[in-house]
C-alpha cells in the first residue's frame, strides 16, 4: 500500500501538510471541493506543491509530523527540493531560539 505525504499551498500564502492513502490527485480534488472539513475549508483553493511516498504508512505518518513542525522557511527549502539547506534551516531556528532567552539564564535538570 502507498501512502504519500503532500503539501499544500493555500490561497493565503499557508501550507498545509498531510498524508493521504488514496491518489494524491483525489485528496487535492476533495480539499478544493471544501469536503475536508478544517484547515483548507476556508483557504481555497489549495495549490499542490510537494508529495513524498511511502510503502509504510507508520514512516509516511512520521514524515508528516516532522514536516509540520519545520518552519515556513524550511518547508520552501523542501518543496523547491534544496536538502543542501535543510540541517541550515534548523541550526539557525535553535540559534534564533537561543537569542531570545535572557542572558544569564541556565536550566536545571
Amino acid at each position: 500500500m502507498e501512502v504519500t505525504v503532500y503539501i499544500l499551498r493555500c490561497s493565503d500564502g499557508s501550507y498545509y501538510t498531510g498524508l493521504t492513502k488514496q491518489t494524491v490527485e483525489s485528496r487535492l480534488w476533495e480539499h478544493n471541493e471544501g469536503i475536508c472539513d478544517g484547515f483548507t475549508k476556508r483557504r481555497r483553493p489549495v495549490e499542490l506543491v510537494f508529495t513524498e511516498t511511502y510503502d509504510r504508512i507508520l514512516d509516511a505518518i512520521a514524515r508528516e509530523r516532522q514536516i509540520k513542525g519545520w518552519s515556513r522557511a524550511k518547508k520552501e527549502a523542501l518543496i523547491a527540493l534544496d536538502y543542501e539547506a535543510l540541517p541550515g534551516l534548523a541550526r539557525n531556528r535553535q540559534e534564533k531560539a537561543d537569542a531570545k532567552r535572557p542572558r544569564g539564564s541556565t536550566s536545571s535538570p
